[in-house]
């Protein structure tokens, strides 16, 4: 902590004046902002959504790894945070989240230290992961029954070409006999992830998957004692997994849990397409009133404009996301003041570590120093450039710094 100690900021966008404002140069920009109406909105829509559905939400962490937002996401009545690791599971713990599914395969010494010390020092928190193995259940169970602890268990249907998850429903079985006769284990359901389903029309494929899933959970039903969780969906089909699984016949003490991640900040991007095409299909989304909105932006100064049709920004890769799309100006302020919305006179068409590359059309009156804020696509990947985002409202004032745990 050293480092802290002698540097004169804690991380990239730091405050300069305690009454920060972003877009009057009060911040080291680039700065990565979450606006608080456009967070609680989302918050606020998929809870409600998942209420009417009759699922629980079980948001998944990774995108966001900032635990004030897993805090405000369990408020608002998240059943779980959905986690990717033992270190993602470990943050989430010390946040004080009361249910955590770790939705990936629990392997490694250190790892399963990790959790056995978890389950030590939180001994009320539930905690599941996800196996699709006899070897890994095998070794699980010689792990934590040796610690006097019982781990768990999902297991995990995959697809061909996929990610992990049991290729077949007989897998699925004989992996459940074998977890029911290992010590130290306890099977609590079915997990799978239709994302990995890509191609022109995914749907039919998706809907099968899940038809399958809801068959292979009735055959599962006896090695369960209680309640028997199943659940996928994240932040592109979270409506056709309910209507598929709440209308397919599934085991008597059945909980279904949704995963979406992406909701939480939305996007311009990828995201608003794929929400588009929900609230397209799905009437009771429409039902629900509102949508998700953006709510995460990026900050950044116009460093130079070498050339009439071309800008350069202060921002790169190293602190947005760049894989599906690149972000895009959507406002500019002068000195404080909001100029006319640059949309349709600039673009972004380049993008380097910490340079960005606007095409400025006959009109666009950039000047070095000028404040651009972008929108992005993709937000995992932009949270995940930063140790702390600003939470501001909607004038830019900054209203807290919420630090990240990558």
């Amino acid at each position: 902590m050293k480092y802290h100690e002698d540097n004169l900021v804690p991380h990239k966008a730091a405050l300069i004046n305690p009454a920060a404002n972003v877009v009057n140069e009060d911040v080291c920009l680039p700065a990565a902002l979450i606006k608080k109406s456009a967070l609680e909105n989302n918050i606020r829509w998929m809870q409600h959504y998942a209420d009417t559905r009759g699922v629980s939400l079980a948001p998944h962490g990774k995108t966001t790894m900032t635990p004030w937002i897993f805090q405000q996401q369990q408020q608002a009545g998240a059943w779980a945070i959905g986690v990717g690791s033992a270190w993602q599971a470990s943050i989430a713990m010390a946040s004080g989240i009361k249910r955590v599914l770790m939705v990936n395969q629990l392997v490694g010494k250190a790892n399963l230290t990790l959790i056995a010390r978890l389950k030590q020092k939180y001994p009320d928190i539930d905690y599941l992961c996800c196996v699709d193995s006899i070897a890994n259940a095998q070794a699980l169970s010689a792990f934590f029954n040796a610690q006097g602890q019982t781990l768990d268990v999902l297991i995990e249907l995959g697809v061909t070409g996929g990610r992990c998850g049991c290729r077949s429903a007989a897998q699925a079985l004989e992996l459940a006999e074998s977890i029911s006769g290992l010590p130290g284990l306890r099977l609590r359901g079915l997990e799978l992830y239709e994302g990995v389903l890509h191609g022109d029309n995914p749907q039919p494929a998706v809907e099968a998957l899940l038809r399958d899933a809801a068959a292979l959970a009735c055959q599962l039903e006896r090695f369960v004692d209680g309640e028997f969780l199943l659940t996928g969906a994240g932040s592109v089909w979270y409506d056709v997994v309910c209507n598929v699984w709440l209308a397919a016949p599934k085991p008597a003490n059945c909980r279904i849990a949704i995963r979406p991640g992406c909701y939480i900040t939305h996007d311009k991007g990828i995201y608003q397409q794929a929400q588009d095409a929900l609230m397209a299909r799905d009437s009771s989304a429409c039902d629900a009133g509102g949508d998700l909105v953006s709510a995460l932006e990026l900050a950044a100064l116009v460093q130079s404009v070498p050339e009439a049709d071309r800008a350069i920004v202060n921002f790169g890769k190293r602190d947005s996301a760049f894989d599906a799309g690149l972000p895009q100006p959507i406002a500019h302020y002068r000195q404080g003041k909001a100029l006319p919305a640059p949309t349709a006179l600039m673009e972004t068409v380049g993008i380097m570590d910490q340079h960005a590359m606007l095409k400025l059309k006959p009109g666009a009156q950039l000047q070095v120093g000028d404040v651009l804020l972008f929108s992005t696509s993709h937000p995992c990947l932009t949270f995940d450039k930063w140790q702390a985002l600003l939470l501001v409202d909607d004038n830019y004032n900054v209203l807290a710094e919420l630090a990240t745990a990558f």
